[in-house]
């Protein structure tokens, strides 16, 4: 009997002792299910359209799975300060589905971005360089509650200019050029300048350059030279930059782009020229010979040059069979007695061909 009831005691122990074990502490209130504000909302701006973009909550303020998500509140203000949202300017509907839980916390891709485009009206743009408007989101669960607001995002509110309408674009010996005309800086533009950024995307690769940029200035005509590469095709767009400076560095925000035009960068434009062709004989005392000279071609595309030479009213010929490099060349194919006629050209390295310079004439003495 004694060895029975010490085996219930001994029983009822361990379990009062395996009860006390398994309490961890006092229990946790239910979640709220508040999702995690937003920290990673950034902006941009393109003239008149302003993007927000940020990454969707997958986690409550209490650190526990994100399992339902309400509407998303665009919350804006002409003030520096956010506190609360106010006035919304747009509600995003609810996710059709709660964040996926990752399987691999490791390997877990990214949730995509999530994105909200607005366009300023004319009144929200001002000539006031240190104007801005201040952004922030606010996601709330689904009974419209939320963990407070994003962090804060402040887009400059200051005005950009049209690009122009009228682009056109011309091939000539130093590469594209391109016109169009200029609707001038507005009236009040005090700490702010304009200018016209000018693209150049390769079409082959689709990547874009800035080919130079021009000040806006006075309105009317306006010309870029763009030294391109040949043999590419190109397309150009031009939009007008709004430029202020600020303790922290320059601010920049580029407006809406020119429609885009097409060029076909093909070469048929020869170099110069040549000109101050002169022709010397030499031979005295030794196998006679002519010097040619003449001042050198400076096309950044030369190969080099052709030399012609001519008698007794002949045609023509062409004496060297590749392109010769320096401006001079001696012709020593001559005979005594006779009167030689020259003439150079300078071909690129497309083949394009000048035309003949003016000629020097010399003549070879006779054998006495």
């Amino acid at each position: 009997m004694k060895t029975a009831l010490s085996k219930l005691m001994a029983a009822a122990g361990a379990c009062l002792l395996l009860a006390g074990c398994a309490q961890l502490g006092p229990p946790l209130p239910p979640s709220l299910e508040l999702p995690k504000p937003p920290s990673d909302l950034r902006a941009s701006r393109k003239g008149s359209s302003i993007t927000l973009t940020w990454t969707e909550p997958t986690l409550t303020t209490d650190h526990q799975r994100v399992r339902y998500l309400g509407p998303t509140l665009i919350c804006r203000s002409t003030e520096s300060e956010m506190t609360a949202c106010g006035n919304p300017v747009a509600t995003l509907p609810a996710p059709a589905a709660a964040p996926s839980k990752p399987k691999q916390k490791a390997s877990a891709a990214p949730p995509p971005p999530q994105t909200y485009t607005q366009t300023l009206s004319l009144a929200d743009q001002s000539d006031k360089p240190e104007a801005a408007i201040t952004y922030a989101i606010e996601v709330l669960n689904r009974n419209a509650r939320s963990g407070g607001l994003s962090n804060r995002v402040h887009v400059p509110a200051f005005r950009t200019l049209p690009a122009p309408v009228d682009v056109e674009t011309t091939l000539n010996d130093e590469g594209v050029t391109l016109t169009w005309t200029s609707n001038g800086e507005p009236a009040s533009h005090a700490g702010i300048q304009y200018h016209y950024r000018i693209y150049r995307r390769d079409e082959s690769t689709g990547k874009d350059a800035i080919a130079g940029e021009v000040a806006v200035g006075a309105p009317g005509p306006m010309h870029f030279l763009d030294a391109a590469e040949w043999e590419k095709t190109y397309l150009y767009r031009i939009t007008a930059v709004s430029i202020v400076s600020r303790p922290g560095g320059e601010l920049q925000v580029e407006g809406d782009d020119s429609p885009a035009v097409r060029v076909v960068a093909h070469d048929i434009f020869p170099p110069s020229v040549p000109s101050g062709l002169q022709a010397v004989y030499s031979g005295e005392g030794q196998k006679p010979f002519i010097d040619l000279i003449w001042a050198p071609v400076t096309s950044a595309d030369l190969a080099g040059y052709n030399i012609y030479r001519s008698e007794a009213n002949a045609p023509a010929a062409k004496l060297n069979t590749e392109p010769v490099k320096s401006p001079s060349y001696r012709d020593s194919a001559v005979d005594p007695g006779k009167t030689y006629v020259y003439s150079v050209s300078a071909v690129d390295v497309r083949g394009n061909e000048s035309a003949k310079s003016e000629e020097a004439g010399e003549t070879v003495p006779a054998n006495n």
